[in-house]
């Protein structure tokens, strides 16, 4: 069995990262031959589609298995039928493969955050909830600005809609 886990570096000892679609490594584990190889995750810092890039990239590796913190509904989507995936995990990717084996990790179905939760201000995009660095930027009821307690619009049809 071929098994991906997100990972904050590539090392087995590292911590499984929490986030699926933006961490910074994909640890891929061979169960039957105990070996293993790092992959930088290149959609870490896109600015869309992260889950989607990292999900297809788990399916074109041939892994069978995910395990991870979090997973959004795009990525979910993704991997839903091809792919079990196992989140809620915290510890080193050496503790997620033992206890994998150990069959003690509880097999999710649904997404686990909602869509964009992987962007921070850490990540260099501000929350949903907060002005953007050095202000608006424009006018307020433009599609794709910024709106006071509703964060980036996406314009009419969206959800962004006029002010």
């Amino acid at each position: 069995m071929k098994v991906a886990i997100s990972s904050a570096e590539p090392q087995l000892e590292s911590q499984v990262d929490p986030r699926f679609g933006r961490c910074a490594y994909l640890i891929f584990y061979d169960t039957e031959k105990d070996e293993w190889e790092a992959l930088p995750n290149t959609s870490r810092d896109a600015a869309g589609g992260a889950g989607i890039r990292t999900a297809q990239l788990v399916v074109n590796n041939g892994a069978d298995v995910v395990v991870t913190g979090n997973i959004g509904p795009n990525a979910m989507q993704v991997l839903s039928g091809q792919v079990k995936v196992y989140t809620g995990f915290s510890g080193t990717v050496e503790e997620a493969i033992k206890n994998l084996k150990a069959g003690t990790l509880a097999e999710t179905s649904a997404p686990t955050v909602g869509e964009h939760a992987g962007l921070s201000k850490d990540a260099g995009f501000p929350d949903a909830g907060s002005p953007p660095p050095g202000g608006f930027g424009g006018p307020m009821d433009t599609p794709g600005g910024w709106r006071p307690g509703r964060g980036w619009g996406r314009g009419r049809g969206s959800g962004g809609g006029r002010w």
